[in-house]
């Protein structure tokens, strides 16, 4: 069990790893260092460094539901992170009368912790929850059932992180950037620190590795097939100033069935979406490494033209007046996955100075408040039992990761089926 007197290492500078200090920090630790691999911080290629991240209960497994209540009230604290929360609402939508979808599940939970809902029993009642300024130019939501939750929305993810790493700092917390770690350190059989890629050393009695998708491919040492590298396709539309106000009030879409997601315009009236699915790996040398803005410029922001097709498609069922505008943006949003949905967080099964805080699934961002408040209870030994073995690296894996598009398969990116400019055009 750690001591507040302890030195804690922590690698990766992104939701989990920020987090993870801010915690240990208010808990009164006194000698918490941060590393990360980039220059700037939030790192430009992170999947914590965004504009908007959705922020809700709504889940199949109600330990998440619970959890996401709790950090949707420390999103709320303006003193902590300013107005990085916007409750917009969020519509969680699913196959029409399947007892079994995922959004059934959700609302059951949501209801449970006394979340403010409405259920929706068809496309004509979905579409009235959109404002009267764009409600013309909504879909019809064919085939379609769910409910909104009024008490959830999104989260400006760069904006949060910051916020979370100027108080870790207040705090008394180091956060160093520009400090890609090459190897971990031992003593004894057990970790002692990293060494950076510059030759600087940094030992700690704890070492807590928050690389996220660069977790395999930096350590590979650590690669037990646990966790895999998956970039999720993510595109972007721009909008006029007078479209931008019309659908500023518009609440989240989510859909289950089909993983597509969709946010209210940015505060720049950009409209972002995305298909929550298996993803994509990225095989190198036989762990799938993320491909980024940072490791192959603007290439590395390509996606798979089939997916632009999906996107435009499904974005075309929701807003059809604007999807006939081209795409402006894409990205390869990274993940770490594991096959169950479940994050990773604990000691090393076979070296208790190693402690692991990864494997988001992409599902982890909106739990930035709380989420350190895991990774401390286990360095301090007073995680339950239940909750250990949940986030355990080498748990038995029971069931599957409900929340991902079921008719989706894991594929590896396939690089001569990137798209161009033109494939972004209506």
């Amino acid at each position: 069990m750690a001591q507040p007197t302890d030195s804690i290492l922590v690698i990766g500078a992104g939701c989990f790893g920020i987090s993870t200090a801010y915690h240990l920090l208010k808990r009164g630790f006194t000698d918490v260092t941060v590393l990360d691999r980039t220059e700037t911080l939030p790192p430009v290629d992170g999947s914590s460094n965004d504009f908007n991240r959705i922020v809700r209960s709504s889940y199949y497994d109600p330990f998440y539901s619970k959890l996401a209540q709790d950090a949707i009230a420390s999103w709320k604290d303006r003193d902590l992170f300013g107005d990085s929360y916007h409750e917009s609402g969020v519509l969680v939508l699913g196959e029409k009368d399947d007892p079994h979808a995922y959004a059934q599940h959700a609302y059951k939970n949501d209801l449970a912790i006394g979340q403010r809902t409405k259920e929706l029993k068809d496309g004509e009642e979905i579409r009235l929850q959109f404002p009267s300024t764009v409600i013309a130019d909504v879909g019809a939501f064919e085939n379609t059932s769910g409910y909104i939750n009024l008490d959830n929305g999104w989260a400006h993810a760069a904006q949060g992180v910051a916020a979370l790493t100027a108080r870790a700092a207040e705090l008394g917390g180091k956060v160093i950037p520009g400090k890609p770690v090459s190897q971990l350190l031992k003593e004894g059989g057990k970790t002692a620190g990293v060494q950076c890629k510059d030759g600087s050393v940094f030992k700690a009695k704890y070492t807590v590795i928050a690389t996220g998708a660069w977790t395999a491919s930096t350590f590979p040492e650590l690669n037990t097939g646990a966790f895999v590298a998956t970039g999720q396709c993510v595109t972007m539309v721009q909008l006029t100033p007078e479209e931008g106000d019309a659908y500023r009030d518009v609440p989240v879409v989510l859909h289950f069935e089909s993983g597509f997601y969709c946010f209210p315009p940015s505060a720049d009236n950009l409209v972002k979406m995305a298909i929550h699915s298996r993803g994509y790996t990225h095989t190198q040398s036989d762990i799938s490494t993320p491909r980024t803005v940072i490791s192959n410029g603007d290439d590395g922001l390509r996606i798979p033209k089939a997916d632009v097709q999906e996107l435009r498609a499904c974005f075309k069922k929701m807003y059809p007046e604007l999807a006939k505008k081209p795409f402006v943006r894409t990205r390869l949003c990274w993940y770490t996955d594991t096959a169950d949905g479940d994050w990773i967080i604990g000691p090393h099964p076979s070296d208790p100075s190693l402690i692991f805080a990864t494997a988001g699934n992409g599902h982890a961002y909106k739990f930035l408040p709380v989420l350190g408040r895991l990774v401390a209870d286990s360095i301090q030994g007073t995680m339950d039992a239940e909750t250990s073995k949940r986030f355990a690296l080498d748990r038995q894996i029971a069931d599957a990761d409900h929340s991902r598009a079921v008719r989706t398969a894991r594929r590896e990116l396939n690089l001569d089926d990137l798209c161009t400019p033109e494939d972004l055009l209506p």
